[in-house]
């Protein structure tokens, strides 16, 4: 399920609706034909025109009420999104194990260029975790001419932030054509991680300019995915993408502070956020400014680690934590601290 979703929530962030189904079709799940209303639309903005989309197939097993989905791919031309997805297509006909159904896809802008429909789903499939489109073969194109694009934009204020602190993202919404804001203040969604894929999330208006600022709370992990989307039928006409970058903390203690020339000796932290698997590694100061890996290990589950010195020679020995950047986190050192070799 995770795996499914967290491709789906990928390829939308490179503005793809490309859904990888995570199993094959069930084998009596059959469309015969599809048809369309228009072989093409011109649409501008924020606005989508409807295209009556009639499927023709069969699908054994599913409630009489099952609803049907159209998926659109790109296959020619550039646009923001590169696949679509209809509004519910309901049955006028025949039964759902062999029947005819009819709806609407709201085409908006950011479909720009030809798109062809090669899959469909049922209503309880996107209702779901996964989903298992019937393949279309042959399906008929769609060529969009789409102008005045919304093209979403981020930019983080005081990035990076601590961890331990909220952090704050300025989303832009503009005319990807004039390079301009609409001059009108515009509904946007927020969301995060998985629940990005199907827009919804808190509602707001950015201001004239486009743009919208807003505080989010520290997180105890790894932040998620965070974006801004604009609310379509099902899913959104336009998404919007931040990559947050944050400071962990990095704390380091040393289970003695003196010890023998060659004694291992474990240096044990944490590292504030820190996900499981990424290194860390115990530096030693040579000369007066060059710190040197000397041993490396991986933050645990809980964020801790285990680290081991062992002092090369007799006197005071400064040593240090180095946690490079990784999943987000930018790189960060612990305070330094002495071993005594003896």
């Amino acid at each position: 399920m995770r795996t499914v979703r967290a491709a789906l929530v990928l390829s939308l962030a490179t503005a793809a609706l490309g859904v990888a189904p995570a199993a094959q079709a069930d084998p009596g799940h059959v469309v015969t034909d599809v048809r369309l209303s228009r072989a093409g639309v011109a649409v501008s903005s924020r606005n989508t025109v409807p295209v009556t989309v009639e499927v023709d197939a069969k699908f054994p097993g599913g409630s009489d009420g099952e609803g049907l989905h159209a998926i659109f791919d790109r296959v020619g031309g550039t646009g923001h999104l590169n696949s679509l997805l209809s509004a519910k297509l309901t049955r006028y006909a025949g039964t759902t194990a062999d029947g005819k159904w009819r709806g609407v896809v709201r085409v908006p802008s950011t479909a720009n260029g030809s798109l062809q429909v090669k899959r469909v789903i049922t209503s309880s499939e996107l209702r779901r975790d996964e989903w298992d489109p019937a393949e279309v073969v042959n399906g008929p194109k769609l060529t969009v001419t789409g102008t005045n694009q919304p093209r979403i934009t981020s930019r983080h204020l005081y990035s990076p932030s601590p961890v331990s602190k909220p952090y704050t993202i300025r989303w832009s919404v503009i005319n990807d054509q004039t390079g301009k804001p609409y001059g009108s203040r515009i509904k946007v969604n927020l969301n995060q991680d998985y629940s990005c894929t199907y827009g919804g999330g808190q509602v707001f208006l950015t201001d004239t300019a486009g743009y919208l600022t807003h505080t989010y709370p520290a997180e105890s992990g790894t932040v998620p995915l965070t974006c801004l989307t604009i609310a379509g039928d099902p899913l959104p006409i336009a998404y919007g993408y931040a990559s947050t970058k944050r400071i962990p903390g990095v704390s380091a203690t040393p289970a003695r502070t003196s010890a023998p020339v060659g004694t291992k000796v474990a240096v044990k932290g944490i590292v504030t956020a820190g996900p499981e698997t990424c290194p860390v590694h115990l530096q030693r100061l040579y000369g007066a400014s060059q710190w040197r890996t000397v041993n490396t290990s991986q933050v645990r589950y809980g964020h801790g680690f285990t680290l081991t010195a062992q002092p090369a020679y007799k006197g005071n020995i400064p040593y240090r934590v180095l946690f490079p950047a990784c999943y987000g986190l930018v790189t960060a050192t612990s305070k330094s601290f002495t071993i005594r070799g003896l």
